[in-house]
């Protein structure tokens, strides 16, 4: 079964980014994979408040991740899979794209203000390396002209 993978965080445009992508996948009889990136921290304390505090980042990640997945499932019936990764997000993500060989396409949404953001600009420019399309979804799409795009069913990837 085709994937569409979306990395969530807890920004408006991941959501919309989720949004997208599982329409898409209701349209195309395809699946969804959250990806929830546990950030990297930036310092190093004492071994056991380390291990908490990446362990608190962790379960964040995982409660964000679920939420966004019960509201998928509570539209469209469809539990998306949850992968919860800590590390740096653009090798994270190409390791998970790696261990896949199903994935339609990465679907990422780009911010409203400020440029892209980091993830996009990273993997537009590196798209020629990657083994599937990069789906952006822009961030000052309203979400009845999201729904109209992602619900079409005559569209290019519907051939993968």
């Amino acid at each position: 079964m085709r994937i569409y993978l979306v990395v969530m965080d807890e920004t408006e445009e991941a959501k919309k980014a989720l949004r997208f992508a599982s329409l898409r996948a209701r349209a195309t009889g395809a699946a969804v994979h959250i990806l929830a990136l546990v950030p990297m921290q930036n310092f190093n304390a004492f071994a056991g408040v380390q291990a908490t505090i990446e362990q608190e980042a962790r379960d964040r990640a995982e409660v964000m991740a679920n939420a966004a997945a019960g509201n998928i499932f509570a539209e469209g019936g469809k539990m998306p899979t949850i992968a919860v990764r800590p590390g740096k997000p653009t090798e994270v993500i190409r390791e998970y794209i790696a261990g896949q060989d199903n994935i339609a396409a990465l679907v990422l949404g780009a911010g409203t203000d400020g440029g892209p953001g980091p993830l996009v600009n990273h993997f537009v420019g590196g798209a020629h390396a990657l083994p599937c399309p990069v789906y952006i979804v822009p961030g000052s799409l309203d979400q009845s002209r999201l729904d109209a795009l992602a619900s079409e069913t005559k569209d290019a990837d519907d051939s993968t």
